[in-house]
């Protein structure tokens, strides 16, 4: 018996044992925090950078050894790069596009991969199939035979190419939307058909109400695609009065003589909306990745 209680005994690790996986964890713990933010400071190293330069005058900026922080806050680079830069009018157009692209990508993708993932019809599996493959091709590949296409179609010069061809769809939108509808039990839409709804009913208030994770990703990735594209209207826009805001930045800096700091301070202005979209947004990034989000609630 004595035996028996001593050999559990042994058998139990001892609170010393505890201790020390404790202390282990706590270290591995201060050194993953210590990688992680010395990573964060050298991603963030550019950023400040550029903020600083914003606010120096150019005669400070061409000093050397470089300061690294501004002697005299020039806020006005700011009001200046605003106003000389026309980037009101760059701001409207960008806007403009990104709406669109917000709208037409969220409308296409969420009602094409309904059709993928909750209706049966012959060559559904290839096309789907073929639909992914799309993906392998390199985006350049097709740059010259699109511009062909619109060019005779008539729309270069005009905002067209930039918007109509997000009602077609995206084949990874509609891949990812799919998985997400994928998740969602079928009970719901037989319990719709059932009570007499349609697809498109059951697609506008089912299936996308419930996908919302999903689409606010695809709205948030679009948006930030769309605000920072600059290869699409450098292709088909050739009026100054339809650039958007980053071609405006190239306008700019030539016209401005490469003037630095109001070049970093419009190129902040142009960022803002994107940093400011991901910090009250950045939590829909996971959930929306989450295939199984859908069954919550």
């Amino acid at each position: 018996m004595n035996t028996a209680a001593a050999a559990a005994r042994a058998a139990t690790p001892s609170k010393s044992y505890f201790q020390g996986q404790r202390a282990r964890k706590r270290m591995l713990n201060l050194f993953i925090v210590v990688v992680l933010s010395g990573l964060g400071l050298i991603i963030l190293a550019p950023f400040w950078w550029m903020i600083s330069t914003s606010l120096k005058s150019m005669q400070e900026i061409m000093t050397y050894p470089p300061t690294k922080y501004p002697h005299f806050f020039q806020f006005e680079n700011y009001v200046h790069a605003w106003t000389k830069g026309k980037f009101s009018i760059y701001a409207l157009n960008t806007l403009f596009l990104a709406g669109v692209g917000v709208f037409s990508h969220v409308l296409s993708n969420t009602f094409i991969a309904y059709g993928f993932a909750r209706i049966k019809f012959p060559g559904k599996s290839f096309l789907f199939s073929l639909m992914l493959a799309t993906m392998m091709i390199p985006g350049f590949c097709t740059l010259i035979p699109q511009y062909i296409l619109f060019s005779k179609l008539g729309w270069v010069g005009t905002y067209l190419p930039l918007t109509i061809p997000g009602f077609f769809g995206s084949a990874f939108q509609i891949f990812m939307l799919r998985q997400f509808y994928l998740s969602i039990p079928k009970d719901l839409i037989e319990a719709a058909k059932i009570d007499g709804a349609n697809h498109i009913y059951i697609w506008a208030r089912i299936m996308v109400p419930l996908a919302k994770p999903a689409v606010i990703v695809i709205a948030i990735s679009t948006f930030q695609g769309a605000w920072n594209d600059f290869l699409g209207p450098l292709l088909y826009v050739n009026k100054e009065s339809m650039f958007n805001i980053q071609i405006g930045l190239t306008a700019f800096r030539s016209a401005e003589l490469t003037q630095w700091n109001y070049l970093m301070a419009a190129s902040l202005i142009a960022l803002a909306p994107v940093i400011a979209m991901f910090f009250f947004f950045q939590r829909y990034f996971i959930e929306g990745m989450n295939i199984s989000a859908g069954t919550k609630g």
